[in-house]
């Protein structure tokens, strides 16, 4: 459906042209998340930042998880989760998760805070939801930050996750929703791990081309 993420970008970013000249702040979810982001904040006019979310992993199943913590503490966990996981190994997940949070923002917002976004429009973004745990704690994020509206805006995502997330957040951009959706990486030709130094080449682009 997608040649890769910057096509990905271009087409869901018209799909917000609303918020063209808008004073609106839209939030990378790294790593994936920032080249879609960068095409939609370069589109609209908007300002860039990256958001630092993780996923918190199933000990015997990384690619799953049971949850998500952005880098304020604000965390998701499914329900099911203190069911069949003593405490004690989530919080050494978390603690896992919070390590890496923590080296994200060094490396790849170079340690600066995340922008003021205090009655702020802002427009949450990465290259798909697969179960939307990360989307959700980027959310709590934003309103303990008091933003004023919250829009997230992902290339692809599974209808019942788009239905949930849409009701966590006050508007949802997705373009495809495949029926047989089993992985986000299903919709791009050319789909691969975002090292760090993408991240930072795109950023330094951002800084060099758009950056008002």
């Amino acid at each position: 459906m997608f040649e890769d993420r910057k096509e990905a970008g271009e087409k869901l970013a018209r799909t917000l042209v609303k918020y063209k000249d808008k004073d609106a702040y839209v939030l990378a979810i790294p790593k994936g998340g920032v080249q879609v982001g960068f095409e939609i904040a370069k589109f609209l006019n908007a300002e860039l930042s990256i958001l630092i979310a993780r996923k918190l992993p199933l000990p015997d199943e990384p690619e799953a998880g049971f949850g998500a913590i952005a880098e304020d503490g604000s965390t998701f966990i499914s329900e099911y989760a203190y069911k069949y996981l003593p405490e004690d190994t989530i919080e050494k997940i978390k603690q896992e998760q919070i390590q890496e949070i923590n080296r994200r923002i060094n490396v790849l917002r170079e340690g600066k805070p995340l922008p003021d976004i205090k009655d702020k429009t802002v427009i949450l973004v990465d290259d798909g939801l697969a179960m939307g745990s990360t989307m959700q704690a980027a959310i709590k994020l934003c309103r303990n930050k008091r933003a004023k509206k919250i829009i997230v805006a992902v290339p692809v995502a599974g209808v019942d996750v788009a239905e949930n997330i849409g009701k966590l957040a006050d508007e949802i951009a997705v373009l495809e929703m495949p029926v047989d959706f089993y992985a986000v990486a299903q919709v791009y030709k050319h789909w691969y791990d975002v090292p760090d130094e993408e991240v930072l080449e795109i950023m330094k682009q951002w800084k060099n081309d758009c950056q008002r």
